[in-house]
């Protein structure tokens, strides 16, 4: 072989090296775990579509339109998401089912956190201890703030232990001579505001508080416990529960003649699914805290994010009654889900996506009040650091005063 043919030989070894080499290349910049493909992102989430809380299966709708949506729009980074929404009724025992279902037999890539703190209590393990990823769930209870235990269990709302210490501050400085009756729901959800409460109020917890009675979820009412409240002879009464039990004790406290300062859960505080089933007459002094925008409020007809969220439910959700605030954290969620998942780009892998989604900062959904600041770490997964009590006017619920920084509780995830 002459020189020249032997450099042509080489030349051409070498060139077939530099596409092997650029091809490898290519392929380690797309980095897919299951789930995931050029096309297709696939996710899922369950919803009570039925049983006790089907009112809040508006959460799952929400979080379903906002992806169609997406997909309308071109998708992430040119893939589209596959969202799959299965019903859990609200049962733990159904939610671990259909959460299996999604990851063992759809394959999802991560699940799209749902709302709810005893189904989202009953999958954690479980998908902890398969490396899937649940992000942005919504419920405040303490124990999903757990990076070490439960690193890819991510929440995405206020902590139900601040609210309540917000609640709790709120009454010792207004009403530091008051007698309060509490009700609340026997599970983590009423019993980390419970215990919100009694530390914002300090030492004066048991001297202003004269009674607390708790009931269970699947109690058909708990109007007798409110007549049994309003005997303890309290002129504030404390109600933490869920949405068709806040409407009841609104509607017996209204028939009883009772005028206590009456202060609702945030999760019991839409307009449509609580407040006019109670009667919006009777739902008049309302205290509740917020950090979500009113949708329906004149005062936010303008603000960009609730301009493009009533054109989304018009034409994605148009059954939805504007005024559910249910929808509301479905569609944030998944709003904060579109987020991490573009900035993962081709590395779609359930670690980045969790790097991702545990470094939050810069980043405000669309449906947050202004001023409300948000941002997690891979220590600390609380996201929400402060809040605003609000007041029912009849109408819809105004804001009293600025912001409460929940670092000044200095209880965050106490």
């Amino acid at each position: 072989m002459n020189s020249i043919t032997r450099r042509s030989a080489v030349a051409g070894i070498g060139a077939v090296a530099l596409t092997l080499a650029r091809s490898r290349k290519a392929l380690a910049a797309k980095n897919y775990d299951i789930g995931v493909t050029d096309t297709e992102i696939k996710l899922g989430t369950t919803s009570p579509y039925s049983g006790p809380a089907s009112a809040y299966g508006v959460y799952g709708q929400a979080q379903t339109a906002y992806f169609e949506m997406i997909n309308d729009r071109g998708g992430i980074n040119g893939r589209k998401v596959n969202l799959i929404s299965l019903d859990n009724a609200f049962s733990p025992p159904k939610a671990v089912e259909q959460t299996r279902k999604l990851v063992e037999s759809d394959e999802v890539f991560a699940i799209a956190g749902f709302l709810g703190t005893p189904p989202n209590a009953a999958v954690s393990k479980y998908l902890n201890g398969k490396g899937v990823p649940s992000l942005f769930l919504t419920s405040g209870a303490v124990r999903f703030n757990d990076p070490k235990g439960f690193p890819w269990i991510v929440p995405f709302y206020p902590s139900y232990i601040a609210q309540g210490a917000v609640f709790g501050r709120y009454l010792l400085k207004a009403k530091p001579n008051a007698k309060i009756a509490v009700q609340y729901v026997n599970d983590d959800l009423g019993k980390d505001y419970l215990r919100g409460l009694k530390l914002g109020l300090g030492d004066r917890a048991s001297q202003m508080i004269a009674k607390e009675i708790s009931h269970e979820m699947t109690e058909p009412t708990i109007e007798s416990q409110v007549v049994e409240l309003k005997l303890s002879g309290a002129d504030v009464f404390v109600q933490l529960s869920a949405s068709k039990f806040a409407a009841q004790a609104i509607r017996k406290v209204a028939s009883l003649g009772w005028q206590p300062t009456f202060i609702i859960n945030s999760n019991s505080s839409s307009v449509g699914a609580t407040l006019v089933p109670a009667g919006l007459e009777n739902a008049k002094g309302l205290i509740t805290a917020r950090w979500e925008k009113n949708v329906t409020d004149p005062a936010e007809a303008d603000d960009a994010g609730v301009k493009e969220y009533r054109a989304i439910a018009q034409k994605y959700m148009p059954r939805l009654n504007l005024d559910d605030a249910t929808a509301i954290p479905g569609y944030n969620n998944a709003s904060a889900i579109a987020h991490v998942l573009k900035l993962c780009g081709d590395d779609l892998t359930r670690a980045n996506l969790l790097h991702q989604a545990t470094n939050l900062k810069g980043y405000t959904p669309p449906l947050i009040l202004n001023g409300v600041k948000i941002y997690n770490s891979p220590d600390n997964y609380d996201a929400f650091h402060n809040m605003q009590l609000a007041q029912f006017d009849g109408k819809q619920w105004v804001g009293m005063g600025e912001m409460i920084s929940l670092e000044d509780l200095k209880i965050v995830s106490d």
